[in-house]
């Protein structure tokens, strides 16, 4: 909003300074320091009045050290994550672009999701809170919503330039050639680092991409917000990760929506996903701003209010980014929680039903909660998993030219 306010007086009045809302970088800044602000100034009111509704975490005797300690301590803490993330976005960011809209949608989703389960926990005394059938159901949506918006919207693009013309005075001319419904994606390693969905058809119709890169959709948007949600376990430990994740994601989308920068680095230049950078920018002062009162000792747990929101927002950035094969780096330790449970339950009834009792591989899962067993105190468990998550962050940003 205060980009096409700022806009307008620019090109009539030529007010002086209005035109440094054209430029990502200052708005990028601006939706840092408004969603901190939110979050640190907000956020003591909303953890009062979920106080006040005895929104207070109901915790299970797991045997875990200091677990009990957190009874009664407010959910649903994600309010904060939302607000602070979603005000800045519209305040900032140019709501007619195509990506911001897709994020915007998806953070209401995956948080109106969370917000269910929270509620039939809180009010319904259903400890199970929202079936998991029914969760799958509301991602595999999200995921068709997305497929299909990056599969045929108009505004999707991503731009070939080819070799220069001819060189002037002015500098070297380029043509380009934008390609609308693009199928191809970046995957790391590889010299020529784009992969054609196309090619997964054998044979069939290329007109049938769009089926492919919907499921692909759905599978990443389900399996990273699910991760999300599983590592959030510990004081402060989703809230670090996806900040981290959001900085990452950041500097690809700057990159991937600058021409000189991607052209430089041999990147997919994809129009108009520069917005997204305001995006991730209110994204990581809203996690930040959120660990201001989630860190250990937890003032406040964000619920699947906000951890359902966080992967699934995650997810979308990659998708529209297209650097969606960077997800098993960006996001390992999402991915690890994932893998854990799977594994433990998946060995536990393999062994009980081969030899009469279930077996396990960790002391319990998810992983967390393995380290706490072994009698590591959680917030050197929740600082060793930030150092993974920045070391996994490093080693993204590093296949930009490990090819």
């Amino acid at each position: 909003m205060l980009y096409y306010l700022f806009d307008y007086l620019d090109k009539n009045f030529n007010i002086p300074g209005a035109g440094v809302f054209q430029y990502i970088s200052f708005r990028a800044l601006g939706a840092t320091v408004l969603s901190l602000f939110i979050a640190a100034t907000y956020g003591k009111s909303i953890i009062n009045l979920l106080r006040k509704k005895q929104m207070g975490e109901s915790i299970r005797d797991l045997g875990l050290a200091g677990q009990m300690e957190k009874a009664g301590t407010p959910t649903m803490g994600g309010f904060i994550i939302l607000a602070s993330l979603l005000i800045p976005v519209v305040l900032f960011a140019k709501l007619s672009n195509v990506y911001i809209v897709l994020l915007i949608i998806t953070a209401l989703w995956t948080g109106l999701i969370g917000f269910i389960d929270d509620y039939l926990k809180k009010f319904k005394n259903n400890k199970d809170g929202l079936h998991g059938r029914f969760k799958i159901v509301g991602q595999v949506g999200l995921g068709l919503i997305v497929g299909l918006t990056l599969s045929f919207n108009d505004n999707v693009r991503i731009r070939i330039y080819d070799k220069p013309l001819l060189s002037s005075n002015l500098g070297e001319i380029q043509r380009y050639r934008d390609i609308i419904h693009p199928t191809v994606t970046t995957i790391p390693f590889t010299k020529n680092n784009e992969f054609d969905y196309k090619t997964l058809l054998f044979g069939l119709p290329e007109e049938y991409t769009w089926i492919i890169y919907t499921i692909v959709a759905i599978f990443i948007i389900t399996a990273i917000s699910n991760g999300a949600n599983i590592t959030d376990g510990i004081d402060g430990l989703a809230a670090g990760v996806s900040g981290i994740i959001a900085l990452t994601l950041g500097v690809l989308a700057y990159l991937s929506g600058n021409t000189k920068f991607s052209q430089y680095l041999n990147l997919m230049y994809i129009p108009n996903s520069g917005e997204l950078v305001i995006f991730c920018a209110a994204f990581i002062g809203a996690c930040v701003g959120f660990l201001w009162y989630n860190a250990y000792p937890a003032q406040v747990f964000m619920g699947d209010t906000g951890s359902l929101m966080l992967g699934g927002v995650i997810a979308v950035v990659a998708l529209a980014i297209r650097k969606e094969w960077l997800i098993p780096i960006m996001c390992g330790i999402f991915i690890a929680e994932n893998l854990s449970v799977i594994v433990q339950v998946s060995y536990f009834k393999y062994t009980r039903r081969r030899f009469g009792e279930g077996r396990r591989v960790l002391l319990m899962s998810p992983l967390h909660h393995h380290y706490q067993k072994k009698g590591i105190h959680e917030s050197k468990i929740v600082t060793r998993f930030w150092i993974v998550g920045i070391i996994l962050a490093i080693l993204t940003l590093a296949t930009l030219k490990l090819r």
